[in-house]
């Protein structure tokens, strides 16, 4: 997938010390992308909004 349009943003859980980074793009039609800021020309993970949404909800909710 071309991910050049991907407006990324950083976790607010990333933390300063460049460690422990991560960034989403959600801005992508019918995908969201994940990928580790320290290493942006890297590999990403794709979700579907669905699951991404899914994800979020049992990390808030401690459920996992």
């Amino acid at each position: 997938m071309d991910l050049t349009g991907a407006r990324w943003h950083k976790s607010s859980r990333s933390n300063g010390n460049g460690g422990e980074c991560v960034e989403v793009a959600v801005n992508l039609p019918g995908v969201v992308a994940v990928r580790d800021s320290k290493n942006p020309g890297g590999p990403a993970l794709l979700f579907s909004p669905t699951v991404w949404s899914d994800f979020l909800t049992r990390i808030k909710t401690d459920s996992v």
